[in-house]
């Protein structure tokens, strides 16, 4: 069995390596440097058409046929379908651990990654910080109220969904980031709880190690990093 992961060291690509590492499945890293623009190579772009990373091969997929997978929370559930694991025990608890999974998916990490475009990159894109005070604002305080629901949820037990699941390895890796999304972690203790316990585990502190050199800040204004920023926050359709 081979799996081959496409990938590079931010939140999303760090849910697919804390999975691989929970699950105990051997895999191959290849990095995909996004501010490089590797992620518009033909090559890539068959495996992943959205021009996005992380994307998976694995060599050994149903069947026994190749198959290639794009999308951070299409790939959890390929895995845990897979291997039986962290996906939820039946059909109830399957339910709640992709109810969050998606929460995840479709709230908790866009408005993170917006949060962070307004709070970190967009300044040195913009200089009149008037236009981006709306922006910051609002995505900042929609983080404060998706960590609140976080911490709520978290008030009775130890993982997101009960037991550990995919659930835990996709919020995870945008938690523990808190402070950049303009939040003070004292004000969850639930979340701060639960950011330490999952970051005891083996397979999470492997995971967040994966790559770990390959990435360098862009806020310094330097022709490369503008080289960077304009790869990553200026694209349109193209043919």
């Amino acid at each position: 069995m081979s799996i081959d992961l496409y990938y590079w060291p931010t939140p999303n690509g760090h849910k697919i390596t804390i999975a691989l590492e929970e699950m105990g499945l051997p895999y191959t890293v290849h990095p995909v440097n996004i501010g490089a623009g590797e992620q518009f190579q033909p090559d890539f772009l068959k495996i992943s058409p959205n021009n996005r990373m992380p994307a998976l091969v694995d060599s050994d997929g149903p069947g026994g046929q190749p198959i290639s997978i794009f999308e951070s929370g299409a790939i959890l559930q390929y895995l845990a379908r897979k291997t039986g694991l962290f996906g939820g025990k039946d059909a109830r608890d399957q339910a709640e651990v992709e109810s969050w999974l998606m929460w995840q998916m479709g709230g908790f990490g866009p408005m993170a990654g917006q949060a962070n475009h307004f709070r970190h990159y967009a300044p040195a894109i913009e200089p009149d910080d008037e236009k981006l005070v709306y922006g910051r604002n609002r995505y900042t305080n929609e983080m404060n109220r998706l960590f609140g629901v976080l911490d709520k949820r978290l008030a009775d037990r130890d993982f997101v969904a009960g037991d550990l699941s995919i659930a835990d390895f996709a919020i995870w890796p945008w938690a523990i980031s808190a402070e950049r999304f303009g939040q003070d972690i004292a004000d969850f203790p639930n979340v701060a709880a639960w950011i330490d316990r999952c970051g005891t585990r083996a397979g999470f502190a492997n995971g967040k190690a994966v790559g770990e050199d390959l990435r360098k800040p862009l806020e310094a204004d330097t022709e490369e990093a503008k080289k960077a920023r304009a790869m990553l926050f200026g694209q349109k359709a193209r043919t």
